[in-house]
């Protein structure tokens, strides 16, 4: 799969990625909405897939750490939006997740020194502090299983679909699933096939064109909690 420098399919997936992000934060609006939890999974995979796309892409080494830079500059900008937003969050944003996810998949991919001991770092940072990071150790690998498989048979998206299962929390969702919960049984397929929904997205949906998303779609993060804070005010 050659992804030209404009790839329409990609950038379908950043904004059905937003879509889901969104719906999935309605739920702290103040309306009864967990079934928004379900398509509120398919965010945080089909952004680390957007992630591997982009290092898969033909010049991905001119744009690596212009792309860190951003994420890093939107983890500050992002916390304190979230914090007003989310109640009594137990983690940072995602943003940082995002962050050294990409240095670890791009110290595997390249080998270089440096690139190596910055995701030799990352994943270090993620082992020792899982708790504070918004999905966890396994969050921070997604990228880089997305990466694995990138080019792979759609058979090999079970890989990142299993990580993605062990980012959000699988223990609970199984154990709610167990006593039949309806949200928690379709939570865990959709984090099982949301990397084979994303990768049949980017490989058959190449000829439509959405508006493109550039850089400052990285303000949307921090400004759609700052919009649904005034939401969620108004209706109070």
């Amino acid at each position: 799969m050659h992804l030209s420098q404009r790839d329409g399919a990609l950038d379908l997936l950043k904004w059905l990625a937003l879509l889901s992000m969104l719906l999935d934060h309605l739920r702290y609006v103040g309306i009864s909405a967990d079934w928004l939890y379900v398509p509120g999974r398919l965010a945080f995979p089909w952004f680390c897939l957007a992630m591997a796309a982009n290092l898969a892409r033909d010049g991905a080494r001119k744009t690596e750490w212009r792309y860190l830079g951003w994420l890093l500059l939107f983890s500050l900008l992002s916390e304190i939006p979230y914090r007003l937003y989310i109640p009594e969050p137990d983690t940072l944003n995602v943003m940082p997740t995002l962050a050294l996810g990409l240095l670890v998949a791009r110290g595997w991919q390249d080998r270089s020194a440096i690139p190596r001991l910055l995701g030799l770092s990352a994943l270090l940072v993620a082992a020792l502090f899982p708790e504070q990071l918004m999905f966890g150790l396994f969050g921070v690998l997604l990228p880089l299983a997305m990466l694995l498989v990138f080019r792979k048979p759609w058979y090999f998206s079970l890989l990142p679909g299993l990580v993605c299962l062990a980012a959000n929390q699988w223990r609970v969702l199984y154990e709610s699933a167990q006593f039949g919960n309806i949200v928690a049984i379709l939570g865990i397929a959709t984090c099982l096939i949301a990397p084979l929904l994303g990768m049949f997205l980017l490989r058959h949906a190449r000829h439509l064109q959405p508006p493109p998303m550039h850089r400052w779609a990285y303000a949307l993060y921090p400004v759609h909690f700052l919009l649904l804070v005034a939401v969620r005010t108004a209706c109070l």
